[in-house]
C-alpha cells in the first residue's frame, strides 16, 4: 500500500469517525427542547447525510480503484509472465537482504 493509499484510508476513518461522534451527539441531544436546539439537530442531520453519502461515494471510487489496479495487474502478469518472476524474484531477494541485516 503505497502513501496515497494510506492516506485516503487516513481520510476515510476519520470521516467514519466524525459522522459515528456526530450521531451520538445527536442521540445525547434527542431530549433537549427549543426551538434553537431543534433546528440545530436539523442542520446537523442534513451535514451527516451528506457526509454519509460523501464516504460511501469515496468508498466506491476507492474500491473501484482497486479493482481496475487488480485487473492491470493481473493482465500485466498473464501477458509477460517471465518479467513478472523476474521482478518478484528481485523484490524477494531485496526483501531477504533487507531482514538479514537486522
Amino acid at each position: 500500500m503505497n502513501a496515497n493509499e494510506q492516506a485516503t484510508d487516513r481520510i476515510l476513518d476519520d470521516l467514519r469517525r466524525v459522522v459515528d461522534d456526530a450521531e451520538g451527539l445527536m442521540r445525547e441531544t434527542a431530549g433537549v427542547a427549543g426551538e434553537r436546539a431543534a433546528d440545530a439537530r436539523a442542520r446537523a442531520a442534513e451535514s451527516l447525510r451528506q457526509a454519509r453519502e460523501r464516504l460511501a461515494t469515496l468508498e466506491e471510487e476507492l474500491f473501484s480503484r482497486a479493482r481496475a489496479a487488480a485487473r492491470d495487474t493481473d493482465r500485466y502478469v498473464r501477458d509477460n509472465p517471465w518479467q513478472s518472476i523476474g521482478i518478484a524474484a528481485g523484490v524477494g531477494l531485496l526483501l531477504g537482504l533487507l531482514i538479514g541485516r537486522r
